[in-house]
């Protein structure tokens, strides 16, 4: 069966050396043009502005951008791993929060042969990141717009970022396909997008890769075929599988995933009936035969754990992707919480798999809305890892923070920051840092203690609930811990994720 779609090659029409640079030539200013249609202005009741190169975020200034908010991706992408070439056909629709004459989205690398915006050609420029798309005619605020944007290349993995203590992330190429990592900011290294995590949308993914290859990608698989496609650096059509995959929840775009390769899979649904999909290198699942079924359960245990705990499991499906994942030959130490399916390099033991699945509540439907506050991310998380490891066996979570804090010398030694890091606004180059995921599970449990086990669980319920598939801040949270336990906890929080330092332990609860 034939592709729908036309062949796409490695080398790119419009993408000369100059064309990623320079604008297209459109002479007369877009705004000047605005009329009705596809989104469109009509040239009354207002004037039309460019949107930000970035939403303002501190830790990543020309992450996202302004003006619009995106409602949903698709992404139409082929992928030949002998090449390493990706090529897609993206098209976004998003609302225009303001009268727009232009706007940005991010995209690292890559050659953009062509931009339209609803029915008409669109100008473009490249600067760094910043894919700057000038339409034909302005966009009206409150009006929804799609773009497309045709691109291709060899997608550049990060490397040496301090930010992730130099570990390669983003699109990582394996020999026989793709390990897609993206927190913080890798996203835009592979398709163009708003990459922010205060911009959600959902998403609907068409894969197509050499036969014999399967990609796994967030949401549900909907469709797979066959067919035929022109690979970059093939001259010929190949023999193809493509892939159909849809979330159909909002997602921020740190959290999508695409992995190709060969796969032993295995489906079904948990105990408490939430479809599960997990896939598995199988270079893996030769020398660990069981690896397969030991990740199939012990996701299906976590995710019905954490639904008892904190609420309905707020995705389509849960699951897991398990690579052997290397850069340079050197293996990766990846786990990562991709929504609906956590992403892992190699296996994983049981406490790091229910912390990624905890994430699915905190980080992936409950998520910050600037990364000052990936507390609300990790510290959750980790308490959650924590209560598991109490519950199998392990120290009450009581014992472990205590022991943390026991471990953890002050002043802190040169090199090694931990009590000097904030936890509500650790700062760029320590937002990984450990006192944001212990130290933020300190803070949860002697909250805990303070406020009593009952309204702690009917507070962190009551916070995934409230905000799913939204965005929060540290103190919408703060306040809601004050309503629901009826205390004055400006001085604990003060003290405890607003201040650096080493504060008196709290005394143990009897």
């Amino acid at each position: 069966m034939a592709l729908r779609h036309v062949p796409r090659t490695r080398a790119l029409t419009f993408a000369a050396t100059a064309a990623g640079l320079a604008v297209l030539a459109t002479a007369v200013p877009p705004a000047a043009l605005a009329d009705p249609g596809d989104g469109h202005g009509d040239g009354w009741g207002g004037h039309f502005t460019p949107g930000a190169p970035g939403v303002g975020d501190a830790y990543f200034p020309l992450e996202g951008n302004g003006g619009y908010d995106v409602r949903h991706y698709d992404l139409d992408l082929t992928y030949d791993p002998a090449s390493d070439q990706l090529d897609g056909i993206v098209t976004i629709t998003a609302r225009a929060t303001q009268n727009l004459s232009s706007f940005d989205l991010d995209l690292s690398g890559m050659d953009v042969e062509r931009v339209r915006v609803g029915r008409f050609r669109a100008d473009f420029r490249r600067r760094g990141q910043e894919l700057t798309v000038i339409p034909r005619r302005g966009l009206r605020a409150g009006r929804d717009f799609k773009v497309t944007i045709v691109y291709g290349g060899v997608p550049q993995t990060i490397v040496a970022s301090p930010i992730v203590g130099g570990s390669p992330y983003g699109f990582l190429h394996t020999p026989d396909g793709a390990f897609v990592a993206a927190e913080p900011d890798g996203a835009s290294t592979w398709f163009p997008c708003n990459d922010h995590p205060s911009d959600k949308a959902t998403y609907d993914y068409t894969i197509t890769v050499p036969k014999g290859l399967r990609a796994v990608a967030n949401g549900v698989l909907t469709e797979q075929y066959t067919g035929e496609e022109t690979f970059g650096g093939r001259r010929s059509d190949t023999a193809a599988s493509i892939f159909r995959w849809r979330e159909r929840r909002p997602m921020a775009t740190y959290l999508t995933t695409i992995d190709i390769g060969r796969w032993d899979v295995r489906t079904g649904t948990t105990p408490l009936g939430t479809p599960s999909y997990v896939a598995v290198d199988p270079t893996i699942v030769k020398t660990q035969p069981d690896v397969v079924g030991y990740f199939y359960d012990t996701t299906a245990e976590a995710t019905d754990l954490w639904t008892r705990t904190w609420g309905p499991y707020p995705f389509g499906t849960t699951g897991a992707i398990v690579d052997d994942a290397r850069f340079n030959g050197k293996p990766l130490g990846f786990s990562l919480e991709t929504q609906g399916k956590p992403v892992y390099s190699a296996v994983r033991d049981t406490t790091t798999i229910a912390h990624e699945l905890a994430h699915q509540w905190f980080g992936d439907s409950v998520t910050p809305a600037r990364w000052k506050d990936i507390w609300l991310n990790e510290g959750f998380a980790t308490w959650s890892h924590l209560y598991w490891n109490q519950l199998h066996g392990g120290p009450s979570v009581q014992e472990a923070v205590r022991l943390v804090y026991a471990s953890r010398p002050y002043p802190d030694p040169p090199g090694n920051p931990y009590w000097s890091v904030v936890i509500a606004d650790p700062g760029a180059m320590r937002m990984f840092n450990q006192r944001v995921y212990t130290g933020g599970a300190m803070v949860l449990q002697f909250l805990r203690e303070s406020i009593g086990d009952e309204r702690f669980f009917r507070l962190l319920r009551t916070w995934a609930a409230r905000h799913r598939y939204g965005n929060v801040t540290t103190e919408q949270f703060t306040a809601l811990a004050e309503r629901i336990s009826g205390q004055d906890l400006a001085g604990f929080f003060q003290t405890w994720i607003y201040s650096p330092g080493k504060p008196p332990l709290p005394a143990a609860l009897p």
